[in-house]
């Protein structure tokens, strides 16, 4: 097992490392912008690094700085949390040439799963089944061909993309040729990639997904899925596990074809399977996301099992403790992110000072952040601040549950969406689980 672990990102997720690590027994060392110079993984970690200006690209990307701090902390192993350098294969393979694992899939099988055409084709190959689409695009003329063949509405996607962007909604012919050149430069300015792609756009469809785990020698457990279908401009919003679509004989499908989707690329370390389900009971490969999720807590609640603590042991070659059969769902759990934004304007991002905190407890309720009173958010980066994640008894117990915690969610100085998210909780297509990934879409034109 390592002894010392670098934690490359910020924020709430690199204090869930931290804590993970605690309890393991494993030392922490910290980086950190000069914008971040005050934030609470700094002081939560054993040791900590400053590794640059408060430009992403001068110090969370800077793969230099971060490695020169592993190197010069002693830390055997660097843990990337999500976003920032999570799937990068570049970063991945410097790791290995320091001799410094990275707490991750190899810089292989993220290359291979990042690059969004080669995925779908690795996944037809493997008898996975993927949305219609096309293969890389070079030009308008072929991307015309494409939509044709495939029928409008299409998508518009970045083989690089990410995070929810390079990706366009194409309804008609005539908005193809504007919506390729803003796609792909949105793709080279985002990826430094503008290769794309196409896929049918899939109506009425729910966005679900499989957690994994997978060891060194192969054995891969899924644990369960997520219903992700809430979502803001491909962002999203609430997530939940188990999905109100799933019954049994579903969600044994979806393990079997999540496995097989695993060991096509030799998958190893935590990861997670998105797909679009649709009415018909149709199940359809989106991408592989080669590392931890933001809503990855909801699935520690129903199943019991601490995910970070296996990407440590797994990336240490520890074999998993446990099989598929022991894996069981208990309860329902879900997750409410909380961004620095004003839903009444346009969700205008916000940045300032926190006045006044007080975040939500009780059982079976989890805080995820890295706010306190009188901290000053910084403007430079992600908009999340906070996760509330819930656990109940059944799903209503769980909508209560949460409805309770955002209501007890106080903070002051800055704007933010909890009241935005409480009214989606209480809308009656959400509560009977009857909504879609175009939920969000459909309610603002009903208000």
């Amino acid at each position: 097992m390592f002894s010392k672990i670098l934690i490359a990102n910020r924020g709430e997720i690199a204090i869930r490392i931290i804590r993970a690590c605690k309890e393991m027994g494993i030392s922490t060392v910290a980086v950190f912008s000069e914008a971040d110079r005050d934030a609470l993984h700094v002081s939560l970690a054993d040791e900590s690094y400053c590794i640059g200006p408060a430009t992403s690209s001068e110090s969370y990307l800077n793969m230099s700085a971060i490695l020169s701090a592993a190197v010069a902390s002693g830390a055997g192993a660097i843990h990337p949390g999500y976003g920032f350098l999570s799937e990068n294969a570049r970063f991945a393979s410097f790791c290995k040439e320091c001799k410094i694992a990275f707490i991750g899939p190899s810089a292989e099988v993220i290359n291979r799963m990042g690059d969004k055409d080669a995925a779908r084709r690795t996944m037809t190959e493997a008898g996975v089944p993927v949305i219609p689409g096309s293969n890389l695009l070079d030009n308008i003329t072929a991307a015309t061909e494409a939509a044709e063949r495939i029928g409008y509405p299409v998508l518009l996607k970045a083989r690089a993309g990410g995070g929810g962007k390079g990706i366009r909604l194409v309804k008609n012919p005539s908005e193809l040729e504007n919506a390729f050149n803003i796609t792909r430069s949105e793709a080279i300015s985002s990826f430094s990639d503008g290769a794309l792609y196409m896929e049918k756009f899939l109506s009425g469809v729910k966005h679900i997904e499989a957690q994994i785990l997978s060891d060194s020698s192969g054995n891969t457990v899924v644990l369960g899925e997520r219903e992700c279908s809430i979502q803001r401009r491909n962002q999203k919003l609430i997530e939940e596990c188990p999905s109100t679509a799933v019954d049994s004989k579903m969600r044994k499908k979806i393990i079997e074809i999540t496995k097989k989707a695993a060991a096509a690329v030799g998958y190893c370390n935590a990861g997670t399977i998105e797909y679009l389900l649709d009415r018909e009971g149709n199940l359809y490969f989106m991408e592989m996301n080669t590392r931890l999720q933001v809503e990855h807590g909801v699935t520690e609640m129903v199943t019991g099992i601490d995910i970070v603590k296996w990407q440590i042991r797994i990336a240490a070659g520890l074999p998993l403790a446990f099989r598929q059969s022991d894996i069981k769902l208990v309860g329902n759990a879900i997750e409410c992110r909380i961004n620095a934004e004003n839903p009444n304007l346009d969700f205008r991002p916000s940045a300032g000072t926190v006045e006044l905190l007080h975040f939500p407890g009780g059982p079976w309720v989890r805080f995820d952040s890295a706010l306190y009173q009188n901290y000053t958010i910084p403007p430079f980066y992600d908009s999340m601040i906070a996760k509330i994640i819930v656990c109940g008894g059944n799903r209503e117990e769980a909508i209560r549950k949460m409805q309770a915690s955002l209501c007890e969610f106080v903070i002051e100085g800055i704007d933010h969406n909890a009241d935005f998210l409480c009214d989606i909780l209480s809308d009656k297509d959400f509560k009977a689980g009857d909504y879609y990934i175009d939920f969000l879409s459909k309610r603002s034109k009903r208000t």
